[in-house]
């Protein structure tokens, strides 16, 4: 079953893939690889800035990061890449992909394990009571990669290994504790301010992972879009930061 789905997902990444190399650049098009995470905010940014300059357009791809940095790396079109992390952000950079001039911190935010559960999960130490706890998978998701460093350094590798359900970005953890698949995920607190039942049960201590922080950068083919230029610089202000927080992200 696990290696159907496996399957399942790699034909739909190769056909993601396929269907973002394929398409002609148009002008006024500005293309955007943006943190699953992001997708809300950053719909709302583009809808603000196309009333102002209504001859801009956007392709927007969403994923985790690391599937995201891995489609930029074989072609796709991007011309702006928003990480939920700054591996995936370094990687492109160390493969001369991004604009390095250009890459800022964005934004911030905190990791929540969150979930429908009626049982009382006020810390990691409870999570050993639960059955199923959902988490983006570490090697792509940032997210999850948070959520596995704070679980090794409470001490719950062993104790939570067979219970650990993987998700392809943050955004479908979310929805496997929405739909009761899981018992809880480990999400952020974006994402769990968004949920309709799931709830925040507890922050997860910040001593226990590395602080969130989502880089933002122009590639190196968008570093010569006049308009990837333009909407990056419009990111910078009052507007984008007012929307940010909006949707409970943190700007420093």
């Amino acid at each position: 079953m696990k290696t159907m789905k496996h399957f399942l997902r790699a034909i739909g990444v190769a056909l993601t893939l396929l269907v973002l190399t394929s398409m002609p650049a148009l002008a006024g098009q500005v293309n955007l690889s943006v943190a699953a995470s992001m997708k809300d905010a950053i719909n709302e940014m583009t809808g603000v800035y196309t009333k102002s300059h209504p001859g801009t357009t956007f392709q927007k791809n969403y994923a985790a990061s690391g599937a995201l940095a891995g489609q930029i790396e074989q072609g796709a079109p991007a011309d702006l890449f928003i990480s939920a992390n700054v591996k995936w952000m370094d990687y492109l950079k160390e493969k001369n992909l991004v604009d390095a001039p250009s890459i800022r911190t964005f934004a911030f935010n905190d990791l929540v394990f969150a979930g429908a559960t009626t049982q009382k999960i006020k810390s990691m130490n409870d999570l050993t009571k639960l059955g199923k706890i959902g988490i983006g998978s570490p090697k792509s998701v940032p997210a999850g990669e948070y959520a596995m460093q704070a679980i090794v350094k409470a001490g719950l590798e062993q104790a939570l290994a067979g219970k650990l359900i993987m998700a392809k970005d943050v955004r479908e953890s979310l929805m496997y504790a929405e739909l009761g698949e899981v018992d809880g995920s480990f999400v952020y607190r974006t994402d769990a301010l968004m949920a309709q039942k799931a709830k925040i049960l507890f922050v997860v201590p910040a001593n226990l992972y590395p602080e969130v922080l989502y880089p933002v950068a122009l590639t190196v083919s968008g570093a010569k879009n006049a308009d990837a230029k333009s909407f990056s610089a419009w990111l910078k202000g009052k507007q984008a930061t007012a929307i940010l927080k909006k949707y409970g992200f943190t700007v420093k």
